[in-house]
């Protein structure tokens, strides 16, 4: 792939987990203070789609538009000042847990796309994330570990669902574009 293309897909994919902001956030009570988002969900396509790199790199540019106050988060919050609240730790592992994701399909490439894929939105999606994530919340909330980790249990119905969505929509590009997913090339 060349490399103007991939520098439109990266674009295009920001902009999808962007988009995916405007969305309003849902915040529990027992969340600590961390919303409930469709962003994640945008993190973990990216790297099913794109691969490691390029979806690793698709969420950096998402993140980079944040830190210089663009309000694609939502609430419309943007700025460097969501780095230092309960959320830091989430937004810190996107980027990872998308690179994930794309590994995940790439060693799993000779599988089927839709286990490999609910595999890597698993895997890196819920797993990687959720290892930046609750000690993010725990610094960030001034909560134990385990409280961190407790509270967190709140979201992962919904990031389950995220994940069976992520291998829905990733098992149609495959059927209409095999080409499309990137991260099996």
């Amino acid at each position: 792939m060349t490399g103007d293309r991939s520098l439109v897909y990266i674009a295009i994919f920001a902009a999808i987990i962007g988009a995916l902001g405007v969305v309003p956030g849902l915040t529990l009570p027992l969340g600590g203070g961390v919303p409930i988002t469709l962003q994640s969900l945008g993190i973990m396509l990216a790297g099913v789609v794109l691969g490691p790199v390029r979806g690793a790199a698709a969420v950096l540019l998402f993140l980079v538009l944040v830190a210089v106050g663009i309000p694609l988060l939502p609430g419309g919050r943007g700025g460097p000042g969501v780095f230092l609240g309960p959320s830091a730790g989430f937004l810190i592992g996107f980027p990872i847990a998308a690179f994930a994701c794309g590994v995940v399909m790439r060693l799993l490439r000779h599988s089927a796309v839709f286990p490999a894929s609910l595999a890597a939105a698993i895997i890196g999606g819920i797993g990687v994330l959720y290892s930046f994530g609750i000690p993010g919340l725990a610094v960030f909330a001034d909560l134990s570990m385990q409280k961190a980790a407790f509270l967190s249990l709140v979201y992962l119905p919904g990031d389950l669902i995220k994940a069976f969505g992520v291998a829905v929509i990733a098992e149609a590009i495959s059927r209409g574009r095999p080409d499309a997913l990137m991260s099996r090339l």
